[in-house]
């Protein structure tokens, strides 16, 4: 469809950032983030938003399951994934640690 955002990963350098620092910067983007973490396996099942999510990984990994595949974001990677992309989760085996926030896009 002409107008669609694609679904993006901003590949960072092995070891990322620390929370501390994601969280600044996002709040220097002018977001409002919140950092949440999750244990090995836990899921997400299939769902959408009305809005950009903006997720950086901090520690650990987790993949984002799409229409157009699976995306494996590890700790340093940025993911930009457009309203009403429908998606699911899966934590990797040692967690993860994520900051996102929301965005009209």
């Amino acid at each position: 469809m002409v107008g669609v955002a694609a679904v993006r990963v901003d590949r960072g350098e092995a070891g990322g950032l620390d929370e501390a620092t994601v969280l600044a910067r996002m709040r220097a983007e002018g977001l409002r983030p919140a950092a949440w973490g999750n244990g090995p396996g836990d899921e997400y099942g299939w769902h959408e938003h009305s809005y950009l999510k903006v997720l950086y990984c901090v520690a650990g990994s987790i993949v984002f399951h799409t229409a157009d595949g699976d995306l494996l974001l590890e700790s340093g990677d940025r993911l930009h994934l457009p309203p009403h992309t429908e998606h699911a989760a899966t934590v990797g085996p040692a967690g993860c640690r994520c900051v996102e926030a929301a965005t009209a896009g």
